[in-house]
């Protein structure tokens, strides 16, 4: 197959995808000829892709046949995908959920070297506007998410100083360390004003069926309407959502 490229985008970047699917569809490795040929590049431009991925840990190459194969790599990025799919697909009712039963904004995060990714959010109509969308990366010492991650995750603060994102944002490590003591202590975790003001966030860990802290629910709206701390009603109904979304994913041993 001769590859056709679109110059409207990035060339280089199209032919390494094609050099990925033409070696997906060969099913066995490959000499750097033949893959020439089959993809219709030059033996050099063919060379110089492979090198690339290679490099980059996408493919692998036999010292004896000097061939080249696809390495799972590539297996492990679909698998997260699909992975975090179901996820996604499991956690929208409970949000649904969630989101009905306290009239608040309810958010779906997952943890990353530098923060708490939002990855989903079933929004409420609220007095004050909650303006963080899907995609946001949340700071792990202003944010509740980020707060739990420190709790159940294994996160860790960088080094430097704190982003200070209002004037109640907390700084000063010693006494993060402690509230994240607390965190850990009670299972939920909040942050008053502390990345928006006029906004609080509540949030509750969720964990895989190997009792492995995979995500975050959250809860967020108005400060004085939540409270601080928060309601007793509002945390109960969040533990019980963060709790059936982990039994949903095969956690038995939640405490009840």
């Amino acid at each position: 197959m001769n590859i056709e490229l679109d110059k409207s985008v990035n060339q280089s970047t199209q032919m390494a995808f094609a050099v990925i699917e033409a070696m997906a569809d060969r099913g066995e490795p490959v000499a750097v000829s033949d893959l020439a040929r089959q993809i219709g590049v030059s033996k050099v431009r063919a060379f110089r892709f492979l090198r690339t991925l290679l490099s980059l840990g996408y493919v692998l190459q036999d010292p004896e046949t000097e061939k080249y194969r696809l390495s799972y790599k590539l297996y492990h990025l679909g698998q997260a995908l699909a992975d975090s799919t179901d996820i996604l697909r499991e956690a929208r009712p409970v949000m649904i959920e969630l989101r009905d039963l306290t009239g608040f904004t309810v958010s779906f995060s997952q943890m990353e070297p530098d923060g708490m990714r939002i990855l989903d959010m079933v929004r409420t109509i609220q007095p004050v506007a909650i303006v963080t969308r899907p995609g946001a990366l949340l700071d792990f010492h202003s944010s509740a998410q980020g707060k739990v991650a420190l709790a159940f995750g294994g996160a860790k603060l960088g080094e430097g100083s704190l982003r200070e994102w209002t004037a109640e944002t907390p700084t000063d490590r010693n006494a993060i360390g402690v509230e994240i003591q607390k965190v850990r202590e009670r299972g939920w975790a909040e942050a008053p004003n502390q990345t928006l003001q006029g906004v609080t966030a509540v949030s509750a860990p969720v964990f895989d069926m190997t009792e492995n802290f995979i995500a975050t629910l959250t809860i967020a709206g108005p400060t004085g309407v939540i409270g601080t701390p928060p309601a007793n009603r509002f945390v109960d109904a969040l533990m019980m959502s963060a709790r059936k979304f982990s039994t949903n994913l095969g956690n038995t041993e939640l405490p009840k």
